[in-house]
């Protein structure tokens, strides 16, 4: 064991390869469907809006994948990112366990979203494609999209949770400094738009209409594709550059995790953090606790139905089996607008099907107050969704402490918050409360699940 804060490999120890969990998966996932028909969709079916390179990293089975050299060479700029060992936070807390966390706001754009957004630009661009429509809750994908597509020379347009939009202006603005344009959504600017502001005029937008107006979009335009942060496949694939990272760096500090932590929306961060382990401990090896935490306004982990759905609000996209509160489910405005989707990634719901994982929702109140605990102890402002981790490695934590034992605990800090200080300024006001989803309305939008059968 070293003394040692934080853990650093070099930049040739960026990997190489990105790692693909479903050549490890007990059985093959279930299909993704076309919903007319009802039959698994194939590659023509995608490729309106994907680049058929993405399209073979999404239907893959290959464990290992290649990563680009251009994509590497961007990479450099901030990869490979830090372990840091949370002494102090241990220190604060008292307790027997070992905090560890990998730490992605490094990244120019403060999240770990670039992992995947400059891989997404560069197949894009290589296909000839000249512009990329997107969505964005908290807006760290929607900047981290700009950031890539500066770099490749792609226009991009992002559509933003309008609750988000208003709540975050320095993200709106941080898009723009790259080149992107930042709308507001629901938008006058696509039929779907269009027609949720009919009903509802004041509507404060969720991640499934704003994906429904980039997909929109990138459908009716040749020029256009659409790219989305997290869910899918291959955004998971881009994403293991944090775990594969992680277990040398772990190796390092002469550590194995006993709990493995994650905030969870789509699934993106937490499964960059915790597929590689899963992946080992599917050959294997060493058995880690894995939870992935979840907002308890939006709990599609421990509240959803593991069923077929669309990844969006208008039903563009195929169906995909994951755990869904239903596309309809729209969740009350809380702060960590990069958790508010109604949807999990289908790896991560098959996991969570299979029991390798397990789900907790948290309250927003109790994940302000474990960031600025953290902040207090280690100098970093968490975004609002990486508090959602920070809290569960201190519940972790003090329950190590109850029990006397000594855990190693290790968790993705996905990215910093310093585009978001007006959520710690309205926690620091009393302005924010904890906040409950609509239980009439959750079996409203469950009871409109398609039919896949």
């Amino acid at each position: 064991m070293t003394d040692s804060v934080k853990y650093f490999l070099p930049e040739e120890r960026i990997p190489r390869t990105w790692y693909n969990i479903i050549a490890d998966l007990p059985e093959p996932p279930a299909p993704v469907l076309n919903p007319g028909t009802k039959q698994p969709i194939g590659p023509e079916d995608l490729a309106a809006i994907f680049p058929m390179s993405l399209i073979a990293q999404e239907v893959s089975s290959e464990r290992e994948i290649e990563i680009p050299d251009p994509v590497r060479d961007v990479y450099k700029l901030w990869r490979p990112s830090p372990l840091i060992r949370a002494r102090r936070l241990e220190a604060a807390l008292d307790t027997p366990a070992k905090i560890y966390f990998k730490y992605e706001g490094v990244s120019p754009a403060g999240s770990h979203k670039p992992n995947t957004a400059v891989a997404q630009a560069f197949y894009n661009k290589e296909a000839g494609i000249t512009k990329l429509s997107t969505e964005t809750g908290a807006g760290q994908w929607g900047s981290s999209l700009a950031f890539a597509g500066s770099l490749f020379g792609l226009e991009v347009k992002v559509y933003m949770v309008r609750v988000s939009f208003n709540q975050k202006p320095y993200r709106r603005a941080l898009m723009e400094t790259y080149g992107a344009t930042c709308i507001p959504s629901p938008s006058e600017e696509t039929a779907c738009g269009r027609a949720i502001l009919a009903e509802h005029p004041d509507s404060p937008g969720s991640l499934g209409i704003a994906i429904s107006e980039a997909v929109e979009v990138a459908a009716q335009n040749a020029d256009t594709n659409y790219s989305l942060g997290s869910v899918l496949n291959h955004v998971l694939l881009h994403q293991s550059v944090i775990g594969q990272e992680a277990m040398e760096q772990m190796e390092m500090a002469g550590d194995e995790p006993d709990v493995i932590i994650g905030c969870a929306g789509g699934g993106s961060n937490f499964a960059g953090l915790a597929f590689p382990y899963i992946g080992a401990k599917l050959r294997g090896g060493a058995a880690p606790k894995i939870v992935a935490v979840e907002p308890a306004a939006c709990p599609t982990l421990s509240r959803g139905s593991y069923a077929y759905d669309f990844g969006d609000t208008a039903h563009l996209t195929p169906l995909m089996k994951m755990y869904t509160l239903g596309a309809g489910f729209i969740p009350p405005g809380f702060h960590a607008g990069g958790l508010r989707y109604h949807g999990m990634s289908p790896l991560v719901s098959q996991l969570m099907d299979l029991g390798e994982i397990e789900a907790r929702a948290v309250q927003q109140l109790g994940c302000f107050e474990a960031g600025i605990q953290f902040a207090r102890s280690e100098g970093i402002v968490p975004a609002p969704e990486s508090t959602h981790a920070v809290r569960v490695a201190i519940d972790e934590a003090l329950a190590a402490k109850e029990a006397g034992e000594a855990k190693t605990i290790l968790f993705n800090l996905s990215g910093h918050g310093h585009f978001d200080m007006q959520a710690y300024m309205d926690y620091f006001a009393g302005k924010l409360e904890d906040r409950d989803y609509d239980e009439a309305e959750l079996q409203r939008s469950l009871a409109e699940l398609p039919a896949a059968e």
